[in-house]
């Protein structure tokens, strides 16, 4: 773990290389037109980072540690790529994965 993210803060987990991909304004060494600096929150994406930082959860996510957009109609079995989670659903766009037996040994 990097030093500046021992401390586990929100801001920290965020931007911690490679964590979110609309955290970077580039990705695979071309422009991330989707990155936060060119979104603009209105007061329902406050509400629900508000909503989900007080310990709420989607019945239909679980426990789900992982999630991602794959730019694909389907979802692959397991991410990350180490295989220590494994698919549960898709909401949307997003695939979200529950932790294996692996992800004891990560």
């Amino acid at each position: 773990m990097q030093e500046s993210h021992k401390d586990g803060n929100i801001r920290n987990i965020i931007f911690q290389q490679g964590q979110f991909d609309c955290a970077a304004e580039t990705l695979g060494n071309r422009y991330n037109s989707q990155n936060i600096y060119n979104m603009n929150p209105t007061d329902i994406h406050y509400y629900i980072a508000d909503w989900a930082l007080a310990g709420n959860k989607l019945n239909e996510i679980g426990n789900c540690l992982w999630y991602l957009n794959p730019f694909k109609p389907n979802c692959n079995s397991t991410f990350p790529s180490n295989g220590s989670g494994t698919f549960h659903t898709r909401l949307g766009k997003h695939c979200f994965y529950r932790p294996t037996s692996k992800y004891a040994d990560t």
